[in-house]
This record gives C-alpha cells, structure tokens and sequence, in this order.
C-alpha cells in the first residue's frame, strides 16, 4: 500500500470507515461524507427538539379527551380549532410520523377520533370545546367564528399533513370541513356566494381548493377556487381602494392563495388566465413598489394608493414571496425571482437575531420557513448559513420540559424543526427513529451521499422521500407553498439506483420501489456506515 493510500486510510478509521485496498475514498468524498455527518447532527437535535415537544404537551392534554388546551397560561379549558388544532396538534401528529411510530398510529389517532366526535358542531366544522363542561364553550352558534377556526384547522394544519401523509383519517377531515364550510356560503357577491368576506379566511380558501382540485379531480373545488379569485381580482381588486393590504401573518394567505388559482388556470383555462394576468401583475408589482424596505423585505402592510406603510416588516415574507416566485415561474417575470433573491440574498448581512414578532419562537419559525422553502429552489450559500445560525436562536426558547412558550403557536416550532431536519437529511428519516442516532445526507455530483451513526446497535430503515407534490397532489409543478415540506432528494418509483456501502466498497442495484419501502441497515454498537446513492441512466 502506498503512502497516499496509507494516508487515506488513517482519514477513514476516524470516520469509521472499513479500509478497502479496492476502493479508495477520495478527499473530496471524505469531505463530503464529514459534511453529511455533521448535517446528521443538526436533523438529529431538531428530531429530538419536536419529539420533547410532543411529550411536554401532552403532559398537559384533558385526560378525558385526550385534546390539548388552547394554551398553558389562560384559556386553559378550551380546545379551538383556530389555534389548538390548527397550529399545535399537526405537528405532533407529524413529529410522530417521523419519529415515533406507535403514537402515530394510536393516541394521535386516537386524537382526532375524539376531536370529530366531541367538537364537530355545524356538519363537519368544529367549534371551541370545553374540558370541564364537556359540551362547547359558546352556547350560540356564529358562523363566521365556525368558519374562521374551520379554514385555519384545514389549511394550516391538516394541509401540510396532507402533502406529507398523503390520504389518511387526517385528510378525510380536511376535505369533510371544507365541504361543509362551503355548504353553508352565505356572503352573496357578484362572483358568487363566499363563505367569508375574510381575506384571511379567504386566502387560505384558495390555497387549500387549488390543491384539492388537483388531489381529488373534482371540479367543485376548482368552481369555487374560480369565485374567489374572480372576486379578488375582478370584482373588487384589492390596489382598488387605499385600505390596508396586510403582508404579515393572516393578510400574506390571500397574495398567496391568488398565486395557486393563477397556476391552475395556466394549466387548465388558457382564456381564464389572461383575464387574471393583468390584475395580478398589477398586485404584485404594487407590493415590490410599496410595501418593502431597501434590503428587499416587505413591510407589515402598507396602502396601495397613498404609499403609507408600517416601520417594521414581516416574518411573513417568504410565505408572500412564494406567491411571487409561482408566478416567476408561470410567465417568466425576472423582476418577480430577483425580488425573491435579493431578500434571501440580504438576510446574513442584514437580519441576524432580528426580533421577529418581538423574539418570539413562531416568528422565527416563519421566518425561517419562508427561507427554507426558497431556498430550495435558489440555494444561495449564505441564506443557508443565516438559516443555520437562526435555528439555534429558536431553539435556545425551548424549555427543559420540552415547552417552547406555552402557547398554540409551539406548534409551529416543531413543524420548522421538521424541515430543516429534512433539509439536512435530504428528506431521508430512520424507521423506527431513536434519539442517539444522526442521519445526514449531502447531494453532490448527481449522488446521495448518507452519514448514520448510533451511540449504540440499532436496526432497521432508512426511508427516502418521493415527488409528494406528483404522487400526493398530482400537482402539474412543484411551486413553493405555505407550510409544504420541501422535496430535496426524491426517489421515483420506476427509476433503478445503485447503492454503494462505501465502507465495504460494495454495490448494488436496487429499484425505487425498494428504496421506498425502506432501505434496511444494522448497527453493531457505536458505529458508523456511509452509503453513496445515484440513479442510473
């Protein structure tokens, strides 16, 4: 053996690689390898992180219906669908998913069994239930309440499921609130009956019938998809009037939700979309024009026609500029991607430990969501380094218990933790997971290249993700969302790989239907292997 050869090997045993004289492993993949070990490492925390947040909550849950309270400090009483099931409970039923598997398919089940039966009040829309009265809270029924705490349950919660799960108990009640919410429209327009004059409510009503459309097949959704947008950007377009247009959380679902009904009609109404076009170019262009600051981040909200605007800006910005970057992406308007680039491209520079929503966890949250998600699709090295530096701020507001703030909006702690987990994972997860072991994957030069380590002997699967947005949805692209779960390195099903246990320099084929399944793998005591994925041509 050689001297670089000896070298070499003297690198890999500190990474505990098996030195093959078949095989050498170069600098650059020992490199890369060191990479994904420590990418392990920071999906490892944020694992352990969300899992401690699903056990501190429950600790807290009403022991009769196994709900969570709206928060822990006031309105402790109370489970409500705007805030307890919308923000908190979804991402305890995907932290289980990805890390605890019994409780997924029991007490979370179990959960929502017992939500639809006990809160379910007009049809399939929940309402705010009491644990000690044990009946509803409010003894009047108020719709727009009804409909409010059914959009935000639909949408902010069991919508990010859906395009993680797939069909499952959690997407049946999605569809069956959303049926119902629109079965009951009251709000007569010249585009037709609206179930809210919200544009909230009615942003998010977009989003989620954009989606379904495509899920479903059925045309239905697509109708009343159509009536909203025509509202928005025929009947009354919102640059129309010098009201307020909201940009942070609650007011960005509408820029949003226009984005997916104009994505459609690209597809499916040629004729539609042009009549949308200019509307919509006109919002949009108003927004850069007006409602952001000079590093290219948008403001709270501002006034379409006398230009005044809030001081500060929103942790909401990348949920607006996903709606930007669709349309980008739909009629190739360049003005629309370096909006886009020049807010991820100022964040190191400019937004270190900037006090999102007053330093609160869930404005960190969305703000990192919102550069995760763009990031994936504009992957600028130093919007990474500012996500990775920003994580461990949100994370140091966890408590010991597992409690991030006490409050509904630690749900969405765990579901940022999650995909920044799967960032760093390139979407892979260990089936089952354990809290001592780290799995990091780097995609380099058309390969997959997979750290795993335990402190101790484990097995079982390495799983790997899929085009969710083709395979789920049966969307025509894979346009960035609100609170979707990025695709990073996706296996398709008909597609043959080859797999290479870099430690013992052995390959081998294996078809994307078996990876999917799970690709199995021993651990004997504290160890480490490394596996080299690509696919073949």
């Amino acid at each position: 053996m050689g001297k670089i050869a000896r070298v070499t090997c003297l690198l890999l045993i500190s990474l505990n690689f098996t030195c093959s004289s078949e095989r050498n492993i170069s600098p650059k993949e020992q490199e890369i390898f060191l990479q994904a070990r420590h990418q392990g490492e920071q999906a490892g925390e944020a694992f352990a992180r969300c899992q401690r947040f699903v056990h501190g909550w429950l600790n807290h849950a009403d022991p009769t219906s196994h709900l969570i309270p709206r928060n822990l400090t006031r309105d402790t009483d109370i489970w409500n669908a705007k805030d307890a099931a919308a923000d908190n409970y979804p991402f305890m039923v995907l932290t289980c998913a990805l890390t605890d598997r019994g409780m997924f398919n029991g007490l979370m089940v179990d959960m929502l069994e017992s939500e639809i039966k006990r809160t379910s009040r007009v049809g399939r829309i929940p309402d705010t239930y009491s644990f000690s009265r044990k009946d509803f809270a409010e003894k009047s029924i108020d719709m727009d309440r009804l409909v409010f705490g059914g959009s935000e349950y639909a949408k902010d919660g069991l919508l990010p499921l859906t395009e993680w799960l797939g069909s499952s108990p959690w997407s049946e009640r999605m569809i069956g609130i959303v049926d119902d919410i629109w079965k009951y429209a009251s709000y007569v327009t010249g585009s037709g009956s609206l179930p809210s004059l919200s544009n909230e409510v009615n942003g998010e009503m977009l989003q989620i019938l954009s989606r379904l459309f495509w899920m479903t097949g059925d045309k239905k959704y697509l109708g009343w998809a159509y009536r909203l947008a025509d509202f928005y950007l025929i009947e009354q377009p919102l640059i129309g009037k010098d009201e307020k247009i909201r940009l942070r959380d609650h007011g960005c679902e509408i820029v949003a939700g226009l984005s997916e009904i104009y994505m459609t009609a690209h597809y499916l109404a040629s004729d539609r979309k042009e009549i949308y076009r200019q509307p919509i170019h006109d919002l949009f262009d108003r927004i850069l024009q007006l409602g952001r600051n000079e590093q290219g981040m948008l403001y709270n909200w501002f006034r379409p026609l006398s230009g005044e605007h809030d001081d500060q800006i929103c942790d909401t910005w990348g949920y607006n500029f996903n709606g930007f970057y669709t349309i980008y992406i739909l009629d190739r308007t360049e003005t629309y991607r370096q909006a886009v680039l020049k807010a991820l491209s100022s964040l190191n520079d400019h937004y270190q430990g900037y006090p999102w929503e007053g330093n609160s966890a869930d404005g960190y949250a969305d703000a990192i969501e919102g550069a995760i998600n763009l990031y994936n699709r504009e992957p600028i090295p130093s919007a990474a380094a500012w996500i990775d530096s920003q994580i461990k701020i949100m994370w140091t507001i966890q408590k010991a218990d597992g409690i991030i703030e006490g409050w509904h909006g630690d749900g969405n702690f765990a579901r940022t933790s999650i995909m920044y987990a799967l960032w760093k994972t390139n979407g892979l997860w260990c089936d089952p997971w354990r809290n001592d072991i780290n799995l990091g994957a780097v995609y380099a030069d058309g390969k997959l290249y997979i750290s795993l380590n335990s402190a101790k002997s484990w097995q079982g699967k390495i799983m790997f993700d899929h085009r969710r947005h083709h395979d789920f949805l049966h969307l025509p692209l894979d346009y960035p969302r609100i609170n979707q779960f990025p695709e990073w390195y996706t296996v398709q099903r008909e597609t043959s790989y080859q797999l290479t246990d870099s430690d013992l320099s052995e390959s081998r084929q294996v078809s994307g239907e078996n990876l999917l399944q799970g690709f199995p793998v021993s651990l004997e005591g504290a160890t480490e292997k490394h596996f080299i994925v690509s696919a073949e041509n």
